[in-house]
């Protein structure tokens, strides 16, 4: 008697990479650089990194590493002289207390290391079990809201709006922390919107989390991601307090704060991958050895001879680092004044970081004149980029308030930021 072979359906993929969305930020790039490739001259304000060059002492340093044979596999975390170097300045720049090098792991850039932290500190619920949660103040970077969900958390967007400057208020910390908190995602200054909390907003947070945790929410540890620590601008806001602060540095939460760093942003960067974070006395060496085991079953280590580039860094290019940050600080100031001339777009100063996000949503509801409907800010960034060539980031992905707002980087030139504004303007004129 002949056997049938079993049925069986088409080959899936897991559940887990098929729910996860793809970057609209990475997206709006490849369209953009598509156009260029067919010879239009498009002014891109996607894609989140300087577009100054790493400085010079980085790469030196770097390349006597490879002269000198530094090829061979780097301990997980990193190696100690430079996760000392990290140490320090947590301790010194940060003020986060109880930080050694063992509490430091470096990791293939900050999204490496958000993502090992997440993974460390969350479990899928088991069945029948309510699922922990994950706090997330929205709008927010768009890699968040996934790598939460892939560790197996339930996002809980808290909504924020232009008005307290895309700042959540302790109030609303208060109502979204529940039994099942495990997990708060804070990141000042913002992305996407440029805006960032103040010292003494941090520290009417951290009341709010020293009571639930002390209450209802034992198991609350707060991932703060710091990366455009070093972004600041001051000069566009005198009579406001905008001064980077840690939440780490408050004693009476610190060992359940985890800060995530890495020179990405501040040394232009992005294409190395050197990000690292830290925690704080015993709970933050916990997460550190759980951190460590995790990444040695996936990149294991970043290069060896990438490790001198923290010393280089840290010591070595401060002077250019001011230099580059008072320039952002102009093309901030410039962006947001031609911004705010276009009819129908609001749009909140930038106090940090290098975006302006403003609020687009008084031209929905109109049409291009290539007859594309404006109903959103994705459909706007679509037709903005197909009729008048400018790329710049839909809200959507960004949750909350994000939907009616488009992002912006002034990490480019100030020609183009004013030709591209220009081009905003004309066709922001020509929707009827």
């Amino acid at each position: 008697m002949e056997i049938s072979p079993p049925q069986t359906g088409p080959l899936l993929l897991s559940r887990r990479v098929t729910s996860v969305r793809p970057s609209s930020t990475f997206a709006v790039s490849a369209k953009a650089r598509a156009l260029k490739a067919q010879g239009k001259i498009v002014l891109g304000f996607s894609t989140g990194e300087p577009d100054f060059d790493t400085p010079e002492p980085i790469k030196h340093a770097v390349w006597k590493a490879l002269k000198a044979g530094r090829t061979k596999y780097a301990p997980i975390p990193g190696t100690l002289e430079a996760r000392t170097l990290i140490a320090d300045r947590f301790t010194n720049r940060h003020m986060i207390p109880d930080v050694t090098p063992d509490h430091i792991v470096i990791c293939a850039g900050g999204k490496h290391a958000l993502f090992n932290v997440m993974h460390a500190l969350v479990d899928p619920p088991e069945p029948g079990q309510a699922p922990p949660e994950a706090i997330l103040p929205v709008p927010a970077w768009v890699s968040y809201l996934p790598q939460a969900q892939l560790a197996g958390a339930k996002v809980i967007e808290v909504e924020t709006t232009a008005k307290t400057g895309f700042r959540m208020t302790p109030a609303q910390l208060e109502a979204a922390i529940t039994p099942n908190a495990r997990l708060l995602i804070l990141n000042s200054p913002s992305n996407p919107c440029g805006t960032m909390y103040t010292p003494d907003d941090l520290r009417a947070l951290a009341d709010v989390i020293e009571r639930a945790a002390n209450t209802i929410a034992p198991n609350l540890v707060v991932i703060s991601d710091e990366i455009y620590d070093r972004l600041i601008y001051p000069e566009l806001a005198p009579d406001e307090t905008v001064e980077h602060f840690s939440i780490g540095s408050v004693p009476a939460i610190a060992e359940r704060v985890i800060t995530v760093n890495g020179l990405s942003k501040t040394y232009a960067m992005t294409g190395w991958r050197m990000g690292y974070f830290t925690g704080s006395g015993a709970f933050g060496l916990d997460v550190a050895r759980g951190a460590e085991k995790f990444q040695a079953q996936s990149t294991t280590a970043i290069p060896d001879f990438f490790m001198p580039a923290f010393n280089a860094a840290f010591n070595e290019c401060e002077d250019e680092v001011e230099r580059r940050r008072t320039i952002f600080a102009q093309r901030g100031s410039l962006m947001h004044d031609a911004l705010m001339q276009l009819p129908g777009l609001t749009c909140p100063a930038p106090r940090g970081a290098f975006y302006c996000f403003p609020d687009v949503s008084a031209h929905f509801g109109k049409s291009s004149p290539k007859g594309t409907s404006i109903d959103s800010a994705m459909s706007f960034a679509a037709a903005l980029l197909d009729e008048h060539l400018v790329a710049v980031v839909p809200g959507e992905d960004f949750g909350g308030a994000g939907k009616q707002c488009c992002r912006l980087t002034f990490a480019c030139a100030d020609d183009q930021i004013t030709q591209g504004v220009e081009r905003i303007g004309m066709f922001v004129e020509s929707l009827k």
